[in-house]
């Protein structure tokens, strides 16, 4: 799977000059769908979900920016507005650049610029690729992918090896994956059986991410079908062989 790519934080320290460092709580809504946009942001820490309401009472999680990761960044056309609504999803601090502050880090600091151009481009490749997948992954290929993903934003750079166990939030895999609670409870339940993932509150802990990797590598290796008990003790019970 390919290595997520983000902002080098020398780059980010020297960028934040240009712009304005704010600090959000979690679950605090940065800006709504619809709203006039100016900018672009850039996550210093904690995870911003892009999030668009697709029916009443359904919504679809388009991306998750994380640490040097950006968002909002239709606000650097003229006359834009946002194309989703923007949450912190834990307590979260974001360097907020201006059009105009954007256009004098061009003229004074081109290869910053660059950088941050190059990582809104790395980005939109990887959107393009995520919905992609929805016509050629299986339900349990997303999911992977997705909690391949959400892993290597914890660590400290881009290796699947420093990774670690990482823990994520259940709720949104179901917007993440495109798919019902049904269909995300039975592949998280294979992958609990196997040791792959097991529950912590209201996470999931990621405790091997090179296994995930292979699993993904490797999709017709598959066990029987479980399903995942989201109220019990973190158990999957397997209810048919394979």
């Amino acid at each position: 799977m390919k290595e997520i790519t983000r902002l080098p934080r020398e780059q980010r320290e020297s960028i934040g000059a240009y712009g304005a460092t704010t600090s959000w709580p979690a679950g605090f809504t940065i800006y709504e769908q619809g709203a006039s946009a100016d900018g672009v942001f850039v996550v210093l820490r904690g995870q911003v979900v892009l999030r668009n309401q697709v029916s009443a009472g359904r919504s679809f999680v388009p991306w998750i920016a994380t640490p040097g990761e950006t968002f909002g960044g239709e606000g650097l056309e003229s006359g834009a507005r946002y194309a989703s609504n923007a949450r912190a999803e834990e307590e979260s601090e974001t360097l907020h650049l201006s059009s105009a502050r954007f256009s004098a880090l061009l003229r004074e600091q081109a290869s910053n610029a660059l950088a941050l151009i190059r990582q809104m481009m790395a980005e939109r490749t990887a959107l393009l690729e995520k919905f992609g997948q929805y016509a050629t992954l299986t339900v349990e290929q997303r999911l992977i992918a997705a909690l391949i993903r959400m892993a290597q934003s914890r660590s400290d750079d881009d290796s699947l090896e420093s990774a670690g166990t990482t823990v994520v939030p259940r709720r949104l895999l179901g917007e993440l994956v495109g798919a019902t609670r049904e269909s995300i409870s039975l592949v998280l339940g294979r992958l609990a059986s196997e040791g792959l993932v097991q529950r912590d509150g209201n996470g999931l802990v990621i405790g091997d991410v090179d296994r995930l990797a292979a699993r993904l590598a490797q999709p017709g290796q598959r066990g029987g079908i479980v399903v995942y008990d989201e109220r019990g003790d973190g158990g999957a019970r397997r209810v048919v062989d394979a």
